[in-house]
C-alpha cells in the first residue's frame, strides 16, 4: 500500500514563465531578423523579463532586479558587438551609422536599447526597494 500516492489535496503549481519566453524568444526573432524595431525591443523585453522571473520562482535568485540588470548587460554588449562588427574603424562615423542605419546595425541597435531599458529598470527596482 506504500506504493500508492497520498491524496493531501496539495497540488503541483504550473510555471506561467515558458510561455511568455517563447512568446518573448519569437517576437525578438521575428523583430530582429525581419527588422521590426519595436517587436524587436518589445520581444527582447518580454523575454528578459521572463527569463528573470523564471530565475527567481526557481530560487536560483532572491531578486528580480539583479538578473534584470544582469540580462541586460549581456544583451547592451551583444547588441554594441553587433554594431561595431559593421562599422568601419577608420571612419568611426556613429553619428552617420545611426542616423541611416542599414540592416545589421538597426538590428543591433534595437538589442542595445531593449539591454539599455532592462538595465534601468534592474537598477530602479532595486534603488525601489
Amino acid at each position: 500500500m506504500s506504493e500508492q500516492a497520498k491524496a493531501t489535496g496539495e497540488f503541483r503549481r504550473a510555471s506561467p514563465w515558458p510561455v511568455f519566453i517563447a512568446l518573448g524568444f519569437a517576437l525578438a526573432e521575428l523583430g530582429i531578423f525581419v527588422g521590426y524595431f519595436a517587436v524587436a525591443v518589445g520581444g527582447l523585453l518580454l523575454l528578459g523579463g521572463s527569463v528573470a522571473g523564471i530565475l527567481v520562482e526557481s530560487g536560483y535568485a532572491k531578486r528580480l532586479w539583479r538578473p534584470l540588470a544582469g540580462l541586460g548587460v549581456a544583451f547592451g554588449l551583444f547588441g554594441v558587438g553587433m554594431v561595431a562588427s559593421q562599422v568601419d574603424p577608420a571612419t568611426l562615423d556613429v553619428l552617420g551609422v545611426v542616423t541611416d542605419p542599414n540592416g545589421i546595425v538597426g538590428r543591433g541597435l534595437a538589442v542595445v536599447g531593449s539591454g539599455a531599458i532592462l538595465v534601468a529598470i534592474g537598477i530602479a527596482g532595486s534603488l525601489a526597494e
